[in-house]
């Protein structure tokens, strides 16, 4: 780890190139990252570090929203998943990787930003109701809970983000975040942008069971799997339901095995396709032929994660630098708050 990008850098962004814009996005450490972490959000992340400024952050925070219960697994979790960042290919010279809770301003925005929303408006943001129906809470909802796209919104702000890399799902807490920013720059002076939605095109990918990827399903495949771990996952997994014998022709557009296939193997896809419809391959010799190449396509992610593990005093300098450089950002712009609104 090269210490260069210790606090001897200076400015509101550093190391940021003039004109550049600024992204945040994050994710909650609950485990480590599969398929569906890697295509919606993580590939992406990789993709924009030579065009933007990046902040990518440990939500840890956010965990406890809704897996209180899960708090004492928080740090294993976020350790993990700096490792399969890392190893995926994000680059601690080029973006600053950091620890939610380790950044204080995000709460003090928070609570900022919390006098400028109503209650009303948070009940009515569409993914809040629909994580009361999936989680099953009725009555029993915190107010954190409640509140947590006003922290999300916090998050953002706080480094001055001109965009954020989401999934479909995720635009309606976007849109509640640039509306909180209209509010304060119409009360206070501008301060803030409003950042603008990077959907991603793998927003939804598919699991083992053919629904939607979810560590709550646990229909999951790891980025870090080994190849017989890989293999295991996707020998059981879902193909064409109608798809009863080797000879029936198969239908590959509701096959997950497929999907897989078209992110995983681009090259292999037109051939798939052309023998599944025509009975010409069978759905095990299919899976066998992706377990290999999904192998083989995640071989360097393997490597390069277990370089690191194997460093734990490196991966805590990494962890401490970003930190420490989200940290100056966060402050400067809570400087600026400070002065709009007349405070301390």
């Amino acid at each position: 780890m090269n210490s260069n990008t210790n606090s001897g850098q200076t400015g509101q962004n550093s190391g940021q190139i003039p004109g550049q814009k600024i992204i945040l996005s994050g994710m909650r450490p609950t485990g480590r990252l599969h398929w569906g972490n890697y295509t919606g959000a993580l590939e992406n992340w990789i993709g924009l570090q030579d065009d933007y400024k990046c902040y990518f952050m440990v939500a840890d925070w956010h965990v406890l929203t809704t897996a209180l219960d899960k708090a004492a697994e928080i740090n294993l979790n976020s350790r993990e998943m700096y490792l399969d960042w890392l190893g995926a290919g994000l680059d601690p010279e080029k973006s600053v990787l950091f620890i939610q809770s380790q950044v204080k301003e995000h709460a003090e925005l928070y609570l900022i930003m919390a006098m400028m929303i109503s209650m009303g408006r948070l009940e009515r943001n569409p993914t809040f109701k629909e994580q009361i129906r999936d989680l099953n809470l009725g009555s029993e909802i915190s107010y954190g809970h409640l509140g947590y796209p006003v922290l999300q919104a916090a998050d953002i702000l706080v480094y001055l983000a001109n965009a954020v890399p989401v999934g479909e799902d995720q635009l309606p807490h976007l849109e509640l975040t640039r509306e909180m920013a209209r509010r304060f720059n119409n009360h206070f002076g501008e301060t803030f942008p409003e950042p603008e939605a990077l959907v991603t095109k793998f927003a939804r990918f598919p699991g083992t069971d053919g629904k939607r990827m979810s560590k709550s399903l646990g229909n999951t495949i790891e980025i870090s799997a080994s190849p017989e771990e890989i293999r295991k996952k996707i020998m059981p997994a879902f193909t064409d339901p109608a798809r009863l014998r080797k000879s029936d022709p198969g239908n590959p557009e509701i096959c997950a095995v497929y999907t897989w296939y078209e992110k995983f193997l681009p090259d292999e896809v037109a051939r798939t396709a052309h023998e599944c419809k025509n009975a010409a391959r069978g759905c095990v010799d299919c899976k066998k032929i992706l377990a290999e190449g999904v192998s083989e396509h995640f071989a360097p992610l393997r490597e390069r994660r277990a370089s690191y593990a194997a460093d734990p005093k490196s991966l805590d300098e990494i962890i401490h630098t970003g930190c420490q450089r989200a940290r100056e950002t966060a402050r400067r712009t809570m400087e600026k708050v400070h002065q709009a609104m007349g405070l301390g």
